[in-house]
């Protein structure tokens, strides 16, 4: 069983910067893609950001590239998610999840099979 725990989520002002963490069970960084989505109220869950279960591709979102990077440290068994130059529309519920999916699927949040709880992120001025 595959377990996933986010935090790091607050409440912001624009411009700001948070880093989220996911952390996993032990040995999942090595066998799953890990991806960062995210919810808005009233909205679908949208793809932000994902590492290939060997580190070696990152994929972005077109509306976070430049602003939000991903990166793992297999030591801690930890996903984080920078977040730089936070916008109000970056307000929602960040999750992390897992898949074996292969890895030209990892925008679809129907292809992950296990979630975190989710972290609040607010920004408002």
């Amino acid at each position: 069983q595959v377990q996933l725990m986010e935090s790091g989520g607050g409440v912001v002002q624009p411009g700001a910067s948070l880093r989220l963490s996911c952390a996993v069970s032990e040995g999942t960084l090595r066998r799953y893609t890990i991806g960062w989505f995210r919810q808005a109220p009233g909205k679908e869950r949208e793809f932000q950001a994902a590492i290939s279960w060997n580190g070696g591709s990152l994929n972005y979102d077109d509306s976070v590239k430049g602003r939000f990077t991903v990166s793992r440290v297999l030591a801690k068994n930890t996903v984080y998610l920078q977040m730089n130059n936070l916008k109000p529309e970056d307000t929602a519920v960040y999750y992390c999840a897992a898949t074996k999916a292969i890895y030209s699927e990892y925008p679809s949040a129907l292809r992950y099979d296990y979630w975190g709880q989710g972290t609040q992120v607010t920004v408002s001025s």
